[in-house]
């Protein structure tokens, strides 16, 4: 059988729920099937095939789910954040260049214009009564189709962009197929899983780790319209769910309300709580581990990867704070500069291959010759293994603050500032320096109804970190700057700060 995302779908029993939304209408895998079908005839009825690719404007919800599992099914699937200005759709537009753009009815969203400036057709969907949940028409003609095979594109997404130009990052059936094997293994997901989601559907972490590796096991994901802390445990509660994955702010909102409320997050009864896409604070971890009463699945991935790479184990292992456990699908090597593996407790960057990793960016032999060494994809990111064979990541190597020759990782200044009672959220951050090439910023955020000063911030960083690791600037803020994803952007910040 070969691997792609159809096959994964169509070995599903068909009377399991697969989507389910706010209002806890329901859909199952029998109905998904049927509509995937229907999307592929239609699709192939108008010319469009399997290499094709179709950009999805959509916000978060049932039907952002089944239009990226549908589209992904037949050809590839390019989404794109919602909230883009148009300057920004006609430049992702531009790059991928989709067969169409696909829409809800009566889209107001700037990717219309722009993609008519570009002269690409938009595809309204076509909802009436009485659907199933998250499903639509597209066209009336139908006809025979084709089915994609390993190989074929199913996903094409840009890295963040945040040093250089955002790169194309192609992602096959086979990639997605194999990431959603790893991540439903490491979770140990059954069909008596329900999961709500809570991260953005034109992200890595959301479309692999929540929808694929869901329905890689026929378990079954309440598709939420986006992130909302003030809903989350009504939701939680009210949808049955048994975990929940997210990035380290939304954990971190989602606590200050579990904590008003911890008899409801504790009888929430979760199997776990994951967390991806950057690193979790150890603090963080504790506090989340002992409100909810579960265990906490810190987990590494990367676009580049179909996402996922390392994850902690789920008990009786152990969960490491800190630490973003063992390989979980691909290998793991670290490397020095001379392309050398290094032995374990050395620091180098991190390496892995796998059937998970994408074959190159596209349109980007420099960036290839840069990232791919003898199979083995370079991260970026710096870390080592423990003695128990656990993956610490010390830094990302863009990063590294390099301070008269002293090479500093912010997120280790980050995570010590963060123990400190009234800090939420730290954020270092490398600038330029004429005597020392560069210093050490950081912007923090204060918990609600807290306050301190700088000095207070120097006095508690002096008695945690050697002189030369103390932030020289602090700027307190109400909120830190995030990415689209929440995630916090911790490179810009020097230009932000008028410190360049």
């Amino acid at each position: 059988m070969e691997k792609t995302i159809r096959n994964m779908i169509n070995q599903q029993n068909d009377d399991l729920i697969f989507l389910t939304s706010e209002k806890n209408e329901k859909l199952s895998y029998g109905e998904f099937k049927i509509f995937n079908e229907k999307i592929s005839r239609q699709l192939a009825a108008t010319n469009i095939i399997n290499t094709d690719r179709a950009a999805i404007v959509l916000p978060n919800g049932p039907l952002m789910a089944s239009s990226f599992l549908s589209i992904s099914s037949y050809m590839s699937a390019a989404p794109l954040n919602p909230l883009y200005k148009q300057e920004e759709f006609e430049f992702y537009l531009d790059d991928l260049k989709p067969k169409f753009l696909l829409v809800e009815p009566n889209s107001k969203s700037l990717a219309v214009i722009a993609a008519k400036n570009l002269n690409i057709p938009v595809f309204e969907m076509k909802i009436s009564d009485n659907q199933p949940l998250g499903t639509f028409e597209l066209f009336d003609k139908e006809t025979d189709y084709k089915n994609p095979n390993d190989y074929d594109e199913a996903l094409v997404l840009h890295t963040s962009g945040t040093t250089s130009r955002p790169k194309i990052v192609p992602l096959s059936n086979l990639n997605i197929f194999t990431s959603a094997v790893n991540i439903s293994k490491s979770l140990k997901l059954t069909t008596d899983d329900h999961c709500l989601n809570i991260m953005p559907l034109f992200h890595i972490h959301g479309l692999i780790a929540v929808l694929s590796a869901s329905a890689k096991v026929g378990a079954s994901i309440c598709a939420s319209n986006g992130f909302n802390a003030l809903k989350f445990l009504d939701l939680a509660e009210t949808q049955n769910i048994t975990w929940y994955s997210g990035v380290p702010t939304m954990h971190q909102a989602i606590l200050l309300r579990a904590q008003k409320n911890s008899d409801k997050a504790k009888k929430l009864n979760l199997r776990f709580i994951r967390s991806s896409s950057a690193s979790l604070p150890p603090a963080i971890f504790e506090q989340l581990n002992d409100i909810f009463e579960t265990p906490v699945i810190e987990a590494y991935g990367m676009t580049e990867a179909t996402h996922q790479m390392a994850s902690n184990p789920l008990p009786p292992a152990i969960q490491k704070p800190g630490l973003v456990g063992m390989p979980a699908g691909p290998e793991i090597c670290i490397m020095n500069d001379k392309n050398e593996k290094l032995p374990e407790g050395e620091i180098g960057e991190i390496c892995i291959k796998g059937d998970n990793v994408t074959n190159g960016y596209e349109n980007n032999p420099e960036a290839n010759k840069q990232s791919f060494v003898n199979d083995w994809f370079r991260t970026g990111d710096e870390g080592f293994f423990d003695e128990d064979g656990y993956l610490k990541i010390s830094g990302r190597l863009k990063e590294i603050i390099n301070k008269g020759g002293e090479k500093i990782s912010p997120l280790e200044i980050d995570n010590i500032l963060m123990d400190f009672p009234p800090i939420d959220q730290a954020l270092c951050f490398g600038y330029k320096d004429k005597m020392l090439g560069e210093d050490i910023a950081v912007v923090i955020k204060l918990k609600e109804n807290k306050s301190c000063t700088e000095d207070d911030i120097k006095s508690y960083a002096n008695k945690r970190l050697t002189k030369f690791k103390i932030p020289k600037k602090i700027f307190i803020v109400e909120n830190i700057p995030k990415g689209a994803t929440g995630k916090l952007q911790r490179i810009g910040l020097a230009k932000k700060f008028g410190l360049e």
